[in-house]
Formats: structure tokens, C-alpha cells, sequence
């Protein structure tokens, strides 16, 4: 079946998150330095880049897992280090590249674990934290697994179940990095059409990803980044160019319309050998 051909929804305007001059890094040594980025609202934002350009760094930024060296990072108008970590959890889904389960949890106990920022002392397991669950493996189709151990299954399998359990949370915003580990061309396709399908119903997400097609094709937003710093942003037909793929990548290729969609398609060019 091809994939659906979403119709564009209007540009946002605004940036319910965003990370203003801001350097990260690790044991003193900085991956980024005075970086400035704004997530659109309702926007399905994709980041690009070379391996170790600060994706995946400036993903935990946002997540409130790395605090900056310097600047802030903000959320819904206020610096996100002031919320509390629960508050932050009801606004903020966040998928990371590894997670580790505990031994011995099922399926759904673990799907279950993303309605714990909505638990308080007065208010425990009730009939919404029940549905949340279950659409949330509904929309990722594990609820055949849902008795299963988590150790039992595949890699492909435990990614969509920890997808879900950020779905359970239904946060306003989703932090996605590279949702698409361990998936195979198939599942990732239904992931991509499923986050499209958040985003069309008013989600604001944020993907980290590696195949660039697939950034064209889903994404509303780009963010291009290369050594820590911004190279270009926004809409993919204007940001997805050869001379762009050359600047970032270092990989010479043509970009075409994608047969599907129309949106950009990255085609490298063939390298030429002896003989051939």
C-alpha cells in the first residue's frame, strides 16, 4: 500500500519550546555553543545531521535530561529547570535512543508506567489511565504482546512497546530520538504514519532521524545541524537540497520528487570504478 499523502496544515508561528543560546556538552567538552533553536508549535520537526553533531545531545536538552552549560532552555514561556519533574513529564513525552526495562515486567505494566505522571496521592489507576493504555498499544500494535515479558521480545517489538508507553503519557509535545531503531522498513513506516497522524491532531513532536527521505517525507520542519550549529531550517522543500546534503553529509547527490509524495527524495550519485 503507498503511503498516505497527508495534506499540509498551516505554518505555525510560534514555539512553545525552544533553546536559546544555550552550550551543551559533556565532561567539559562542549558539542554545541551559543545554539538557538525554536520548535515551531504543531509542528512535526525533524533534526538532521552527521553522527556526533549534537542531535541526539540537543534532544536531552530539550528533555530537561542535560541542563546547559550556559543559556536555557524554555518551556511554555517559563525556563524548564523551574518545573518539577512530574509537571515537566505532563508536557513532555520523551522516546530516547536506549531504554532498559526492569526484569520481569510485562507488556503492559511497562505501557502502564506512562501514566505515572498523572498519578497523585488522591487520584490513582482510574478508567482514563485504563484507555490511554490501551489505545496507546492499539495505535502501536502490541496489545496482542501485552502479557508478554518485555526480555522475550524482539528488538523491533520492544521499540513499539516503549512508544507506546510515551503515547500513554499523552503529552502535548513528543521528543522522539531515532524512533526508528530496530524497525524494519514496514514498521517504520507505520511509526512515521503515526506520528504524522499526532501531529495532524495537534501534537507538537520533535524527531531525531538518519534516513533522510524519511525526514523529507514526514517532516513540516527541518533543522539541519553540522558540528553543533544550526546549518539551515524549515520546510523540507526549501531546506533538503543538493547543495545542502553536500554541505552537511559531505555526499554528493541529486534530490528529486519523490515519486509518492512530491516532497524531496535524496538520490547519491553513483561513484564511478575502474571497469565498470
Amino acid at each position: 500500500m503507498p503511503p498516505t499523502v497527508h495534506p499540509a496544515p498551516p505554518a505555525p508561528t510560534t514555539a512553545r519550546l525552544a533553546a536559546r543560546d544555550v552550550t551543551l556538552g559533556y565532561a567539559r567538552h562542549p558539542v554545541a555553543e551559543h545554539l538557538d533553536v525554536a520548535v515551531p508549535d504543531g509542528s512535526f520537526t525533524v533534526i538532521i545531521g552527521p553522527n556526533a553533531c549534537g542531535k541526539s545531545t540537543l534532544l536531552r536538552a530539550l528533555s530537561r535530561l542535560l541542563a546547559p552549560t550556559a543559556g536555557q532552555v524554555v518551556l511554555d514561556g517559563r525556563p524548564i529547570a523551574e518545573y518539577r519533574s512530574k509537571e515537566v513529564a505532563r508536557r513532555l513525552g520523551l522516546l530516547p535512543q536506549t531504554s532498559l526495562a526492569p526484569d520481569g515486567i510485562t507488556v503492559a505494566e511497562l505501557v502502564a508506567r506512562g501514566r505515572y505522571p498523572h498519578q497523585k496521592l488522591t487520584r490513582q489507576w482510574t478508567a482514563e489511565d485504563e484507555k490511554a493504555v490501551a489505545e496507546a498499544m492499539a495505535a502501536t500494535s502490541v496489545t496482542e504482546l501485552s502479557g508478554r515479558l518485555v526480555d522475550e521480545l524482539s528488538g523491533g517489538q520492544r521499540q513499539r512497546v516503549w512508544v507506546a508507553m510515551v503515547l500513554a503519557q499523552q503529552t502535548p509535545v513528543l521528543l522522539l530520538d531515532e524512533p526508528t531503531t530496530f524497525l524494519d522498513l514496514a514498521h517504520q513506516i507505520d511509526l512515521l504514519e503515526l506520528f504524522t497522524d499526532l501531529h495532524l491532531a495537534g501534537r507538537t513532536l520533535v524527531a531525531v532521524l538518519h534516513d533522510l527521505n524519511h525526514a523529507a517525507r514526514y517532516a513540516t520542519h527541518l533543522i539541519a545541524l553540522r558540528e553543533g550549529r544550526v546549518v539551515a531550517e524549515g520546510p523540507p522543500e526549501q531546506v533538503m537540497t543538493a547543495d545542502l546534503v553536500r554541505e552537511v553529509f559531505d555526499l554528493p547527490c541529486r534530490v528529486v520528487p519523490d515519486p509518492e509524495t512530491g516532497t524531496p527524495m535524496v538520490v547519491p550519485l553513483a561513484r564511478r570504478r575502474d571497469g565498470a
